[in-house]
């Protein structure tokens, strides 16, 4: 049975696209922790990020590094963090959130609730900035 990742992926369910290759996609988290943060997920089903293969590993990084450069430059924020967590969907994933303070990468901290609009013009200005 597919993941929702993959689900999303096929078009199934419907996401905020932040910008994909051949390898990988990214979109915006639906519950984010703070505004612009991203989900970078490989388009092959691998429950775990550490069981992807080293030349795999290595092009995933280099693709959320693209897409963090280009939150940096849409998002207001300091830097971006980087999480791996992986317990809740069974799809490798790289959660990149914006960040002003530590905290803003807790993930027990209440998450925020966009509307729609805003979440698409947060995408938006996202897309114009990746490099890929």
């Amino acid at each position: 049975m597919a993941t929702i990742f993959s689900r999303i992926i096929s078009g199934e369910i419907p996401c905020y696209k932040v910008a994909e290759d051949e390898q990988f996609f990214a979109f915006l988290d639906i519950n984010p922790l703070a505004k612009g943060h991203t989900l970078v997920i490989p388009k092959i089903e691998q429950d775990y990020l550490f069981d992807l293969d080293d030349e795999t590993l290595q092009a995933y990084i280099v693709f959320a590094k693209k897409i963090a450069s280009a939150i940096v430059k849409a998002i207001p924020c300091q830097r971006v963090g980087l999480a791996v967590i992986g317990l809740d969907v069974p799809h490798a994933h790289i959660h990149l959130v914006p960040l002003n303070t530590a905290n803003d990468i807790n993930f027990a901290k209440p998450k925020l609730s966009l509307p729609s609009e805003e979440m698409q013009a947060i995408a938006s200005s996202i897309q114009k900035m990746v490099n890929l």
